[in-house]
């Protein structure tokens, strides 16, 4: 279950119907998926190979199935981040930066966990979404936000697209965000 915290009121939001109603509101969906489907050899495992990433997604190939269906994603693939991923201080450094897509920015974790940066509509200013295994958002196209790891430093996760160029990121400059 996903945990929010409103950067401009500190507030903390952990109950899932009130953290889908706050994400709901702000435009991002969310739902879960079951992790009981990853193989128990994957689980927990953060250096993947190319038979690993195909071996997450036929383990999700139903749940993936009905979210390309539902919500228009025509490709998808796995990414997987930890401390021994090359160069992960850059890797993020590019991921860090408050941006914008032409698509939804669609994540479904399946191990580790991760934190979304978006900014909320109105007065709510930005929000940081703490996801952990089973959590499953979509960032809306042209909403600004980040993703980057937790202190937990790992993360695999399903990627989902329209377009097959996959995460293409346009910088959004916005002086009203704060770095916490």
């Amino acid at each position: 279950m996903a945990t929010i915290h409103v950067r401009n009121s500190g507030e903390t939001i952990q109950k899932e119907r009130e953290v889908q109603s706050f994400l709901e509101s702000n435009g991002v969906f969310y739902t879960h998926w079951n992790t009981e489907k990853l193989p128990a050899e994957l689980r927990n495992q953060f250096q993947l190979d190319d038979g690993d990433k195909a071996a997450i997604l036929e383990a999700f190939a139903e749940d993936i199935q009905h979210l390309a269906n539902t919500r228009g994603y025509r490709w998808w693939d796995v990414i997987s981040l930890s401390e021994s991923t090359p160069d992960l201080p850059s890797l993020l450094q590019k991921f860090e930066q408050v941006h914008t897509h032409a698509e939804d920015e669609v994540r479904a974790i399946v191990s580790g966990s991760g934190v979304f940066i978006i900014k909320g509509k109105g007065e709510v200013g930005y929000f940081d979404v703490f996801l952990k295994a089973g959590d499953v958002i979509s960032v809306p196209e042209g909403n600004p936000h980040f993703f980057t790891l937790t202190e937990e430093k790992k993360v695999v996760a399903v990627r989902l697209f329209v377009e097959e160029s996959g995460w293409i990121a346009t910088p959004f400059e916005d002086p009203s965000f704060i770095r916490n």
